[in-house]
């Protein structure tokens, strides 16, 4: 997929057509991703260059901050230059201001659709816990599978906790296991089973299925989508 550089919409000739159509292209890239139903990275990608034009408009003084970092004494020099020169120049701030407004609308349109996608195949989940769940939820499995498919795949996840300056979140992080073929022999609490006596270091798992309908692809989509469902659900249940 065409990527943007952090500070895009600030590189090279500062002109309203020539970043429009470098927008444009990148949005047509990750409209593509998303009429396809691959929502990531795309979907985290355009958020942040949203955020990251939205914290420009919103203090145009910091516009320094914006550009790359890791920069030698020559390039600092000439980057202090261009940046004394935007500051000064009123038409300059103008025709930023003007991408600023256009590429926020235009990417707020393409970041709904995405989101919309995002809904659509968190409400089409279901999470149960497989046997009984510890009352140490933090670590342990999960299965997904996925349409009319009867396989399932198998990862394993860690959750832990971070704060920012006013709130906490829980993060979480996977690694892929294996994929089992579902049969009469082969049930969620076999799989469970066999997990266990395969790692001694997790003799009591929390262990949840997630299944879906859906034939979405499953790096881009469902297993990112499935992620962050998981992690409301734990944290809903252990309220």
């Amino acid at each position: 997929m065409k990527q943007l550089s952090e500070t895009w919409f600030a590189e090279g000739y500062i002109d309203f057509e020539l970043k429009k159509y470098t927008l444009l292209a990148y949005l047509q890239e990750v409209n593509k991703c998303f009429d396809e139903n691959k929502l990531y990275p795309p979907l985290n990608d355009i958020i942040f260059h949203y955020n990251n034009i939205m914290s420009l408009r919103e203090n145009k003084k910091h516009l320094q901050e914006q550009f790359p970092k890791h920069l030698n004494g020559m390039q600092l020099e000439k980057l202090q230059v261009l940046y004394e020169k935007i500051i000064e120049d009123d038409e300059i701030m103008q025709e930023l201001e003007n991408i600023i407004h256009f590429s926020s609308e235009q990417m707020k349109s393409s970041i709904q659709n995405g989101a919309e996608i995002y809904e659509f195949v968190e409400h089409k989940l279901n999470i149960n816990p497989v046997g009984i769940i510890p009352l140490e939820k933090e670590e342990g499995y999960f299965f997904l599978s996925n349409g009319s498919q009867k396989k399932t795949r198998v990862y394993q996840f860690r959750l832990s906790f971070f704060e920012s300056k006013d709130e906490k979140y829980r993060s979480i992080k996977t690694s892929y296991i294996d994929t089992h073929r579902r049969s009469i022999s082969s049930t969620y609490e076999n799989i469970k089973l066999h997990l266990i006596k395969q790692n001694h270091q997790l003799p009591n798992p929390a262990v949840y299925s997630i299944e879906t309908e859906l034939t979405y692809p499953v790096e881009e989509t469902l297993l990112p989508v499935a992620k962050r469902s998981l992690v409301k659900f734990i944290t809903i249940h252990a309220a």
